[in-house]
């Protein structure tokens, strides 16, 4: 059997060695491959596999079907809207993702960004190096404030229980109602929690019905001083809408990990020059545990996969 790690896995090569042992001690040949987008290398790559390996790399149905012997696409990431689940399910391929390994990861990135932005983190870091005072920079505090919270999924719940530490009221909006969801989060309609929140927190996967959610008309539903955090996916958010909602007062500001392409953006992206926001290259999956934790889990996957007892299932 031929696997192909079609990017890196973002653990170091020793750990990588390690978590391939036992497969090669029962024959399993591993290729690794650099990060590409080229259709036709990733073709080539991948046309004797049996077993793929990648993490947010686009893998588009035109490649999957190009790839005859591939059997089983083993996703290091929790969102699989970049790959080509149309062609794996046409050619019988299956796939599983890496479902929980950034629960922690991704909540407390949020935790971070609403606290550096109501406390102005930035802003005071360059007063400081520039010999300058607080003045004009009263913060807020979280305790008291309401959270909304949109896609209550594990990630979601994690971050509700955050913010509840912290002392904040909990709302949550869902594709469906959550009967296991601890008592301290309410569970209402969309428009209440846009209505209602201090800060609105994008934990929703990315469909048909998530694309473009945050458009101008939910946009103006917020408050003035809300505050917008998409950790989930950039299409979610309706980014010249953002642009605008920052530039005219229609929300106080917004934190950004995710965009409509993967980063780097290019210097002239609009978004860059925004007011009131805060911008990381999509990294709140990415710490050194929750790199580990996913190769553990996509490894698993892999074995369970080979026993008969696909989990993690997608297709």
């Amino acid at each position: 059997m031929k696997i192909v790690i079609m990017e890196d896995l973002g653990i170091s090569p020793c750990e990588l060695r390690e978590f391939e042992k036992p497969f090669i001690e029962n024959g399993v040949e591993f290729v690794e491959y650099e990060k590409t987008t080229d259709k036709n290398k990733l073709i080539e790559e991948g046309s004797d596999a049996d077993v793929i390996i990648i993490a947010n790399m686009p893998m588009p149905d035109d490649v999957i079907r190009g790839c005859k012997k591939l059997k089983f696409i083993d996703v290091a990431f929790t969102g699989v809207d970049h790959v080509g689940l149309t062609a794996a399910e046409e050619n019988d391929v299956k796939v599983s993702n890496a479902s929980g390994y950034s629960n922690e990861a991704v909540s407390e990135l949020v935790i971070g960004m609403a606290l550096s932005f109501a406390r102005n983190i930035h802003q005071l870091d360059n007063r400081c190096r520039e010999g300058k005072d607080k003045s004009g920079l009263l913060g807020w505090e979280i305790k008291d404030k309401i959270v909304g919270i949109i896609g209550l999924g594990r990630i979601g719940t994690r971050t509700a229980e955050l913010f509840h530490a912290l002392g904040a009221d909990i709302l949550a909006n869902s594709r469906s109602y959550h009967n296991n969801a601890p008592s301290y989060i309410n569970q209402v309609a969309l428009d209440e929690l846009l209505r209602r929140s201090d800060i609105v927190i994008l934990h929703c996967p990315l469909n048909d019905s998530t694309k473009g959610l945050m458009d101008k008309a939910n946009l103006e539903k917020m408050k003035k001083t809300s505050l917008l955090i998409n950790v989930a996916r950039g299409p979610v958010v309706v980014e010249s809408d953002l642009i605008n909602a920052l530039e005219n007062g229609t929300i106080a500001g917004a934190c950004i990990d995710v965009f409509d392409i993967e980063p780097p953006l290019g210097i002239d992206s609009p978004i860059l020059k925004a007011p009131h926001c805060i911008l990381t290259p999509h990294v709140a999956f990415a710490t050194k545990e929750s790199m580990s934790l996913r190769a553990k889990i996509v490894f698993d996957n892999l074995a369970a996969w080979m026993d008969g007892r696909q989990q993690n299932i997608i297709l």
